[in-house]
């Protein structure tokens, strides 16, 4: 058998590509890359900005020339970085190389020697991942989540007042709306992208060992903390003075988990939503063009939301990895973090695939108010907790003698289908107030959802 032509074996890279591109800018090899040279670029800048050893400061010409390796950057440098990691097999150290070599294009030799001063990999690594996965998150990530969640509060919105048969464990139960359960997902998500916002992006820049020894045996008079956090915090980055060789990831741990969270609850919201679908209370709205199966035409698969259910348990995996992992390293320094950081972008890749396709899912339902309605008919059981709650307070205001009310409603309703005739001559025989009463005989599962449609307005 002959071998196929280069393929990509990630699914991200190949069928889910175009839902996922958005990532590629910053997660990927090359993106990593283009924040490496960005962190060398300003940090040459900022040694020479202070005319540290002699250097004058460059121009804003040379700066924006200078500059424009990263701002441009493309195929001809990742194919650079490349070739000479090939021969250094180290990829930071290419990097370094790189912005040397275009400052002698550039005629700045002479301070060709401050590239990469004082640095070890991690102060560029450290700088760079938090630069570009706070750029995937704020720019790619968050915002789907957003948009998700804006879909669900305009649903729960328009349903706000859809009564429908609750369940618990799977037992018909007190009437809520689809409105208010959608809305719980609505509320559930955005608590958690509220501390994503507030998340920090840490990045450490001191040294081999997190001393700044070397920044001192060049310069003793410089305060190169201050010099460092100014620099980082100038990034938009939060600054971490308390490191190692490397910045510790706890930020990185903080943030999987939160994703992780975020993704519980969506897959929650997947899993209902299918549910959902196929008690018919969502009818699914077809798709031209589209086969639900190959052998049997009538079908419409909830894909979109199974769909999303498997990449949220893919991302919840790799977000569990990347957390587990990352907040352990071996006394100051081991590379077990440098593989596993590699793949915050395939997590990251599954989760916004899973956010594809629940926003899209969720344009693609109908809500099926005439199934709620019957289903709802079809229990009127489920106000058994109504009258013995309302006999309660009488027997309270001294207008009922009836003894455990729970018991006698339970002898009636329990493992049993009541039918509104029953159940209203029932009510008409209890030892009750008049008004108690008929407030009793007014209620239906339809309108026993009490604050549910108000509750929706607390979204807002």
């Amino acid at each position: 058998m002959t071998s196929l032509p280069p393929q990509p074996l990630s699914p991200l890279d190949g069928r889910y590509r175009a839902a996922v591109a958005g990532l590629a800018d910053y997660l990927s090899e090359a993106g990593l890359n283009r924040a490496r040279v960005e962190v060398e670029v300003e940090w040459l800048i900022a040694l020479t900005d202070r005319s540290l050893f002699g250097s004058a400061p460059l121009t804003d010409e040379q700066k924006e020339r200078l500059r424009a390796l990263y701002r441009d950057f493309g195929q001809a440098e990742i194919d650079w970085l490349a070739e000479r990691e090939a021969v250094t097999r180290h990829d930071v150290k290419a990097v370094e190389y790189l912005v040397r070599d275009r400052l002698a294009s550039l005629g700045l030799d002479a301070v060709a020697e401050l590239t990469h001063f004082a640095c070890t990999s991690e102060d560029i690594n450290s700088t760079s991942y938090a630069l570009t996965v706070k750029r995937a998150v704020e720019e790619v990530w968050l915002p789907k989540l957003r948009a998700v969640t804006g879909a669900l509060k305009q649903l729960a919105v328009e349903h706000r007042d859809a009564a429908m048969l609750s369940r618990t464990h799977g037992q018909p139960a007190t009437p809520s709306t689809m409105g208010k359960e959608l809305g719980v997902f609505a509320w559930r998500l955005d608590r958690v992208i509220a501390q994503l916002e507030t998340g920090e992006y840490l990045a450490k820049f001191s040294g081999a060992t997190g001393t700044w020894s070397a920044h001192l045996a060049a310069a003793p008079d410089v305060d190169w903390l201050e010099l460092s956090r100014g620099f980082v915090e100038g990034l938009g980055l939060d600054f971490n003075v308390y490191t190692t060789q490397i910045e510790s990831h706890d930020w990185q741990v903080e943030l999987y988990d939160r994703a992780r969270h975020a993704g519980g609850i969506l897959h929650n919201l997947a899993t209902d939503v299918w549910t959902y679908i196929s008690m018919g209370f969502f009818a699914q709205i077809p798709v031209a063009g589209a086969t639900g199966s190959s052998t049997m035409p009538h079908k419409i698969n909830p894909i979109r939301f199974e769909n999303a259910e498997a990449n949220l348990e893919i991302s919840g995996g790799l977000f569990q990895t990347l957390s587990q992992t990352l907040v352990t390293t071996r006394m100051q320094r081991d590379l077990t973090d440098s593989t596993t950081q590699r793949n915050i972008g395939v997590a990251f890749g599954h989760s916004l695939l899973a956010l594809d396709n629940l926003q899209r899912g969720l344009t693609e339902i109908s809500l099926s108010r005439d199934v709620l309605l019957a289903d709802l008919d079809a229990n009127w059981e489920v106000l058994a907790e109504a009258i013995q709650t309302v006999i309660r307070a009488e027997i309270v205001a001294g207008r009922s003698s009836i003894e455990d009310p729970y018991a006698v409603l339970k002898d009636l309703t329990r493992g049993r289908r009541v039918g509104v005739a029953e159940l209203a001559e029932f009510v008409r025989g209890l030892d009750i107030g008049d008004d108690a009463k008929q407030r009793l005989l007014d209620l239906t599962p339809a309108t026993y959802a009490g604050l549910a449609d108000r509750l929706v307005d607390e979204l807002a």
